[in-house]
């Protein structure tokens, strides 16, 4: 489309920008075509006759596009496209196209990408407790495994409620979440079928259910070792601080262990002095410890579901006149960063959680690229733990 200075504009997307030039004594217009960057406002004047762009400043701004991002790394839109989707890329293409993103800020609309491709690129996980250490560090494991697949990890704390941990599952499906990964605590009836009634995959961390895909830690084993440690160190008189039974790895598989180890060296399993944990905190550890120290005044090792309630149990041996490491040996399970720096030094069983987190996110990314007949059967993951021997045995 030309503009001639006597006709109108008819094209929506052009401007017209003078150039003025003597030619043979005549001021003569010579006019030049160009299009708009989006909807930028076009500004007529009548005495000139020509449509000119408005000042810098009142200019509109306009997100950026997978075309101009395609543009600014000199790759195709079908390569930015694979990048944003998490599809086959040479390496060289992928950190090209990386650098732009980044220099630019660049972030894709999750909600043009959904009805764009039909996919969902969020997951949702839900935790026990945000505030446990051993939480934090598998859901670091997931994220990292997520975001290098360009999805995005939507958080749920159930604050060890199982009723919320229901209604978040629910929940989750109903905001069209790709899938869910649990990091459970509890092992219900009531979970096991919402759990299998879920309409988008699902795996679970830290507990074994049938017919889903989990990651769990060897806990009966870890507790067993651990004991085992105790003994040698001539602990015959032993007291175990526990957690929920409704919790089968916590609360029972680590009982389990105490009491394995304890058979295996002719003492009395079954009548092993325990107590029980409200939560996982210092708090509780100091209330079980006190009931057993009143209960068992002659006890010379305390075992502790973890390392957080070995802390609370710490200060009322203490208290107590008791020297942990001397006259009562003190062991937890987690490796809790705090259990390097106490005096003595906390005993523990080390988990790999980052790597929970990893696994869970494969399980899950696999689990979304193959479906129907070409499904993954149920994987079910044991992963391995270190006793982290210090002075307080």
């Amino acid at each position: 489309m030309f503009y001639d200075s006597g006709s109108k504009l008819e094209s929506k997307n052009v401007c017209a920008v003078q150039n003025n030039q003597k030619n043979s004594g005549l001021s003569r217009r010579k006019t030049v075509i160009a299009p708009l960057a989006g909807n930028v406002k076009r500004i007529y004047n009548k005495h000139e006759n020509v449509y000119t762009l408005p000042p810098k400043r009142e200019r509109r701004k306009y997100p950026m596009t997978i075309s101009d991002i395609a543009k600014l790394a000199g790759v195709s839109s079908a390569a930015v496209s694979r990048y944003l989707n998490g599809g086959p890329l040479s390496e060289q293409k992928r950190a090209v196209i990386q650098a732009v993103v980044e220099k630019t800020g660049y972030s894709p609309d999750t909600a043009a990408q959904t009805l764009r491709t039909g996919k969902v690129r969020q997951v949702g996980v839900i935790v026990p407790s945000i505030s446990s250490q051993s939480v934090g560090q598998i859901t670091s494991g997931i994220a990292a495994e997520l975001g290098a697949s360009r999805y995005l990890m939507l958080l749920a704390d159930t604050e060890l409620d199982g009723q919320m941990e229901l209604e978040y599952l629910t929940a989750l499906q109903r905001n069209h979440v790709a899938g869910i990964i649990l990091l459970g605590y509890d092992s219900s009836p009531q979970l096991c079928k919402a759990l299998k009634d879920c309409r988008v995959p699902v795996v679970v961390t830290g507990q074994r259910f049938a017919d889903l895909p989990c990651v769990y830690n060897d806990d009966r084993s870890a507790a067993r070792d651990l004991t085992r440690k105790m003994l040698e160190h001539g602990r015959k008189n032993i007291v175990y601080i526990g957690g929920s039974e409704q919790d089968a790895a916590t609360g029972i598989a680590r009982r389990q262990g105490v009491q394995d180890a304890l058979r295996e060296a002719g003492l009395n399993a079954d009548g092993l002095p325990r107590a029980y944990c409200a939560a996982f905190s210092m708090e509780e550890g100091h209330r079980c410890m006190e009931e057993l120290l009143a209960r068992c005044p002659q006890l010379d090792g305390v075992v502790c579901v973890t390392d957080t309630v070995a802390f609370g149990a710490l200060q009322v041996l203490r208290d107590a006149g008791r020297k942990v490491g001397q006259d009562v040996g003190l062991a937890g399970i987690g490796d809790n960063w705090a259990g390097k720096v106490v005096e003595p030094g906390l005993t523990t069983i080390r988990f790999y959680q980052r790597q929970v987190g990893q696994e869970a996110a494969r399980m899950l990314l696999q689990s979304l690229e193959h479906t129907g007949p070409d499904a993954a059967p149920v994987r079910q993951t044991t992963l391995g733990y270190t006793l982290v021997e210090r002075g307080s045995l």
